[in-house]
Formats: structure tokens, C-alpha cells, sequence
């Protein structure tokens, strides 16, 4: 499902070059990443402390580091929010009142079970990066630069995931599925 954008109201001052209008919209933009981001990293938290099975410890010390760069991901896009003049929103009420996604809902399951719902979930959160680096593309380069970095990493992290899910012949357990529990359904084997 799309973020959705709220239009922000414009700041008071931004940074120089950038008329206050464009940074409302910016900071409306980050803010949907910033909700996404900070999910992400509780999620992903969740599955770590309730993946079991065969592959566990491989499962459960890959996410850490998921988790630690998701966080410094938040943290650079709440800094770019007040750059541009904005008040970054980062309780988890806010979080759950702007998010147009449901909550995680795997429990206590398979390595490969959170792993193929993991690749829902990387899917969404990556295909919404890309639409925010395609509207940043003539408002800021500087946002934009941003965004591409963290979309690469999360690019490379969804990879980690998929590589567990992937057959002998290259096609991944969890093809066509569009939620989580078909994904972790399929990604069992």
C-alpha cells in the first residue's frame, strides 16, 4: 500500500535556497519514511527475539545489524526533517495513527516463516523509498541523495532475506505473494 503523504503545513525558515512550501512537502515525505523506518526496526526486533528453528542463529545475528543501521536511518531522516524546518514525530502513537500499513503479524515461527513475511515487508518499505527518491528529484537533491543511500542498504538487506527463501533454480518460495502470512506460509518449504 502507498505511504500516505500528508501535505505539511510550510515552516517558519528552511534551509537557504528552498522555499518554505517545498520543504512542507519534503517534511511530509520524510515523515511517512520516518514512520516506516522506525516499524521497521521494531519489526525487525520482533522476528529476532521469535525466530526458531534450524537457522536460527544465523537468522537471529543477521537482524542486529538490520536493526542498528534501520536506526541510524531514522535518526538522519528525523535530523533532515528539522533541517528543513520541520518538527520530526517519532512516538509510536503517531507512528500507528499516520501509517497506512497493518502491524507485523508473525508470533513465535520459523526462520524461513519470518523470513518469507520479511520479504513482503522489505518489498513495501523499499518500493515506497523509490517513490520518494522519484519525488525528490527536482525539489532537493540533497533529500534525495539521502534517500538513495538508504534504499540501497535496505536493498542489501532485503537481499540477506531472500537469499534464504531462494530455490535451486533462482525463483523465491515466496513469488506472487502479496501478505505476510502467504509469504511466511510459502517461505516454510
Amino acid at each position: 500500500m502507498p505511504p500516505r503523504t500528508r501535505k505539511a503545513a510550510a515552516p517558519s525558515y528552511t534551509v537557504p535556497g528552498m522555499k518554505p512550501e517545498v520543504a512542507g512537502d519534503l517534511v511530509a515525505l520524510l515523515q511517512d519514511r520516518l514512520n516506516a523506518l522506525n516499524d521497521l526496526a521494531l519489526t525487525l526486533k520482533h522476528v529476532h527475539w521469535n525466530v526458531v528453528g534450524p537457522n536460527f542463529i544465523a537468522v537471529h545475528t543477521m537482524l542486529d545489524p538490520q536493526v542498528d543501521a534501520v536506526r541510524l536511518m531514522v535518526d538522519a531522516l528525523a535530523e533532515r526533517i528539522a533541517t528543513l524546518g520541520g518538527s520530526p514525530v517519532g512516538t509510536p502513537g503517531a507512528l500507528v495513527a499516520q501509517r497506512s500499513w497493518d502491524d507485523y503479524s508473525i508470533g513465535r515461527a520459523d526462520t524461513n516463516a519470518h523470513l518469507g513475511a520479511l520479504d513482503v515487508v522489505y518489498t513495501g518499505i523499499i518500493e515506497d523509498h523509490r517513490e520518494a527518491i522519484e519525488k525528490t528529484e527536482e525539489s532537493d537533491p540533497i533529500t534525495q541523495d539521502m534517500l538513495i543511500a538508504q534504499a540501497g542498504q535496505l536493498e542489501q538487506f532485503h537481499w540477506f532475506v531472500r537469499a534464504h527463501l531462494e530455490r535451486d533454480d533462482g525463483s523465491l518460495a515466496t513469488a506472487g505473494a502479496r501478505d505476510e502470512k502467504t509469504a511466511a506460509r510459502r517461505g516454510k518449504r
